[in-house]
């Protein structure tokens, strides 16, 4: 049975990893719902935040598989209930479907978003939250116009209280004699 994943891999900042891996999910004709690439907590490493929906098996079998790319130092695959997550989506409207009436505001207000930027002849308003969120409000801004709309990938931290990197990268160290 299918479900939702995030995935994060950590990796030295190599050139050609992303593409490496997203062959790795092709192959098994995975498709990436959402990617997001960062620092991590750790200095010099990059943390890339992965989103599919597929099987457990078959996402198991993608991470070992990514794992054993030379730049990754770890792969691990959460389910939703293991992570936190956000994302960010911003939604251009026309300035004067704003002034037109206080609907737009309202909107705004309710759905525990902001105005990033006014102009003469747009507004840029910011939501943050999941996925089901962002459409949400963008599917209450249609009737106004979208001028235009993106939506970032996901960003994600454990419920953990350490980050599973730091742990294992310790184990490494204590099992190879060095500190």
């Amino acid at each position: 049975m299918e479900e939702e994943f995030t995935i994060s891999i950590f990796s030295e900042h190599s050139i050609g990893l992303l593409n490496q891996v997203t062959i790795i999910f092709t192959r098994r004709q995975i498709n990436i719902e959402s990617i997001t690439a960062s620092e991590s907590a750790i200095n010099g490493i990059h943390k890339l935040t992965i989103v599919v929906n597929t099987t457990r098996g078959l996402v198991e079998k993608a991470a070992r598989q990514i794992e054993k790319l030379v730049e990754v130092l770890k792969v691990y695959v959460h389910t939703t209930e293991e992570i936190i997550y956000q994302e960010i989506a911003l939604y251009k409207v026309k300035t004067t479907e704003l002034m037109a009436s206080n609907k737009i505001e309202e909107i705004v207000r309710t759905s525990t978003a902001r105005f990033l930027e006014i102009t003469p002849s747009y507004v840029v308003i910011e939501k943050t939250g999941h996925k089901h969120e962002t459409t949400e409000l963008l599917k209450k801004l249609e009737p106004f116009g979208i001028l235009q709309f993106v939506r970032s990938g996901r960003v994600a931290i454990t419920k953990q209280i350490k980050e599973p990197l730091t742990s294992y990268l310790k184990e490494q160290d204590e099992a190879n004699g060095t500190k």
